[in-house]
């Protein structure tokens, strides 16, 4: 029986003490093809199953040696304003990425899973909920395949696969080490991601000679600390080539490696900065996803790509330094890079008129904190998934812009790293264009187990947010 497929079946929570089990559409039928045999064990195995817990039954159909039985809550909470969240979906994503984990456990080559009525949510919950980072270890975890069970709607499912393989696109990136995903490896994953996609993509690999053609000041002090030579990324996707309406233009930091610099880090937790690149690689990874999908809009990625680190050559605090837009920075901290290389890369996404621009960053550990529990939601310094909308007031433009030596300042006034109002005052400061979001994903850049579906690391949030956003877009006049 080792190469038959398991089964994944949802459950939902009783209204009621004397309510009788209540399945899901596929869970009922499978059930009704066992004479009842499932609801019969279900109730005699222990107490109502609660939301995001498990049961396994072995040896009940010929076809599925082992079936796991998963809660999926109350029947369709839907859509909670107060946080603006469908609960139900989540519920699903929590519930099937438990079921698939245990069959997984069980060394189950093979998985079906019960949409659960939206299969999507189930797909996502599915691939989001296998994937492990195991690249340098010997034993590896188990590959498990996944398919939908008893439903015809293969097209929201495969949807939902292509979101969850996106988003671990970026997790892949973020994760790995840092001697590895150097900027010009990480734009060489792009470039093969895209590779399928080469009729509606061109990419733009740009080397350093090109980011000083640019004037790029800002960045190239920030990479000329490191060994490893900055690539300035450029994708772009043209899936609406008829379309003369502007691109949507998403930025993302691409430290690869962010030791502080000059301000060098503590030396707990420097790991994680291999990371750093999670704007990157969420905002590379859902243009992939964006192409695999076929979304008929067009998106322009741009990623400035480079190490923070601290040598003879790095920026030292207090130096004066010119970006595109010939506006001058004291960089007073060296360790708030990413609002350096995104200023240049902000200047540089008005060269493409955009219809809006999306940045997304790891940019400030205050973020954390402002969130309070940080790690739910992502910083929006504006219509996106879970996401906390940060004030933008002219208080914060008042900090950065208030610097002795130049210009601009690249930290508050008030503050040793400048909290992430006052980044996004910075970042403001280098953005003409009318539609502009700011999203701040250092609170969300690791998982630890806030979300019950990704396991514990680098979390590769908020990719399936920007292709959510993108798509928006295609429904737009």
């Amino acid at each position: 029986s080792c190469c038959q497929p398991g089964l994944v079946l949802g459950v939902y929570e009783k209204e009621k003490e004397d309510d009788s089990v209540c399945f899901t559409e596929a869970a009922s039928s499978f059930d009704g093809s066992l004479s009842g045999k499932l609801r019969e064990l279900l109730s005699i195995s222990g107490p109502p199953l609660k939301k995001g817990k498990s049961r396994i039954f072995y040896g009940l159909h010929e076809d599925f040696p082992s079936v796991v039985v998963v809660g999926l809550g109350k029947n369709s909470p839907g859509f909670c304003s107060k946080e603006n969240w469908y609960n139900c979906k989540e519920n699903i994503r929590a519930a099937v990425s438990v079921g698939c984990r245990a069959l997984q456990d069980l060394e189950v080559p093979l998985v079906e899973v019960d949409p659960c009525g939206d299969p999507q949510a189930a797909a996502e919950g599915a691939v989001l909920g296998l994937f492990e980072y195991d690249e340098f270890k010997k034993k590896k975890t188990f590959a498990v395949k996944t398919q939908l069970h008893g439903s015809s709607d293969t097209t929201a499912w495969e949807r939902g696969v292509l979101y969850g393989e996106g988003q671990n696109l970026a997790r892949r990136l973020m994760e790995a080490p840092a001697n590895h995903v150097t900027p010009a490896f990480f734009a060489d994953t792009i470039e093969q991601k895209l590779a399928p996609f080469s009729d509606k993509v061109i990419i733009h690999k740009r080397p350093k000679s090109w980011i000083e053609e640019q004037q790029m000041g800002a960045f190239l002090s920030v990479s000329k600390g490191s060994e490893e030579p900055p690539v300035f990324l450029e994708i772009h996707y043209n899936g609406n080539a008829e379309s003369s309406q502007p691109p949507l233009v998403l930025v993302g930091k691409g430290i690869t490696f962010d030791s502080g610099g000059i301000s060098l880090k503590p030396s707990s937790g420097m790991e994680a900065m291999r990371a750093d690149m999670g704007g990157a690689a969420t905002v590379c990874s859902s243009i992939v996803t964006a192409a695999a999908l076929k979304l008929p809009v067009n998106i322009i990625g741009l990623a400035p790509l480079c190490e923070n680190m601290p040598s003879g050559k790095a920026n030292k605090p207090g130096d004066v330094v010119k970006a595109k837009n010939g506006k001058t920075i004291q960089v007073d901290n060296t360790d708030a890079e990413g609002r350096l290389i995104l200023a240049d890369a902000l200047c540089y996404a008005h060269t493409f008129n955009p219809k809006a621009i999306v940045n997304a960053a790891t940019l400030t550990g205050a973020m954390d904190v402002a969130l309070a529990y940080g790690s739910c939601s992502c910083g929006l310094i504006v219509h996106i998934n879970l996401v906390w909308r940060m004030p933008l007031f002219q208080h914060y433009t008042k900090q950065v812009t208030d610097s002795q030596l130049a210009d601009l300042n690249n930290i508050g006034k008030y503050s040793r790293s400048g909290g992430p109002c006052t980044a996004a005052a910075f970042l403001g400061e280098f953005v003409t264009a009318p539609h502009w979001a700011h999203l701040d994903m250092a609170g969300v850049m690791s998982n630890k187990d806030e979300i019950p579906y990704l396991r514990k690391g680098m979390s590769g949030r908020p990719t399936r947010t920007l292709v959510e956003f993108a798509a928006g877009l295609c429904t737009e006049p």
